[in-house]
């Protein structure tokens, strides 16, 4: 029997427990899997760990104990130098865009391709089109200090996508932009993942989360349970 790939793992937390400073404990045993094609939301209280999760997914943090594993590799075993082409795979959206003002939107864009020494002529085109995608293809040669909150998320967005990745980590990515962008900046992640990308938001807006009816990844007490898309009567709750 031939495995289908899209029923596969690509991201397994197993027994997940994560302590700072060996003291404050932010998961405790934490649980789930995300295969490929899967959308979550990722909510849960302000604290509760939802950033530090996300980091685990795309080894900025180490677990303190149980397994984290990415297209199955278990991270705590995987050699420090493999990890540079396991990000490859992942492409993360910051809440606060991170891009570099020097830089034009075009440059922030193709900034990961040029990091990994690879030929501008190779992903010249790739830049110019996601920018295009975005909504920013006018915008291409302007640095981010002349751009709006919503430009600057898209342009994080589309650089986030430059490497092609097989799984998008989002973190608030609509914090910083008004409703109307942040419905488009949402629209774009749905359609990345209709055409198979993987896809995690995590969000405190339950407005967005309910309009948009996803499942949802809830963390709550350092513990993870998946829900079905909430129902409309439920955005009635003050927003955590």
């Amino acid at each position: 029997m031939v495995n289908d790939p899209t029923s596969q793992a690509i991201v397994t937390f197993d027994d997940v427990h994560l302590t700072y400073d060996g003291a404050r404990e932010v998961l405790r045993g934490c649980d789930f899997t995300l295969r490929h094609g899967d959308f979550r939301f990722l909510t849960g209280p302000s604290g509760a760990g939802k950033t530090s999760l996300l980091k685990l997914i795309y080894a900025a943090h180490r677990q303190s104990s149980g397994r984290v594993e990415v297209f199955g590799h278990d991270l705590a075993e995987m050699p420090t130098a493999d990890m540079p082409k396991l990000r490859r795979r992942i492409g993360v959206v910051f809440q606060e865009f991170r891009l570099l003002d020097h830089l034009t939107a075009f440059e922030n864009v193709a900034l990961p391709m040029r990091v990994l020494g690879i030929s501008p002529n190779s992903y010249r085109d790739d830049v110019v089109e996601l920018l295009s995608w975005v909504g920013l293809a006018h915008r291409i040669d302007a640095p981010p200090t002349v751009l709006s909150g919503g430009e600057k998320q898209r342009v994080a967005l589309a650089r986030a996508l430059v490497s092609k990745p097989d799984l998008i980590l989002a973190d608030e990515p609509t914090g910083n932009v008004d409703p109307v962008m942040g419905e488009k900046i949402m629209r774009l992640l749905l359609e990345l993942n209709r055409l198979g990308t993987a896809v995690i938001v995590a969000t405190h807006d339950l407005g967005l989360v309910r309009g948009l009816k996803q499942p949802i990844l809830r963390l709550k007490d350092g513990k993870t349970n998946l829900h079905a898309p909430i129902p409309d009567e439920a955005a009635k709750e003050p927003a955590e």
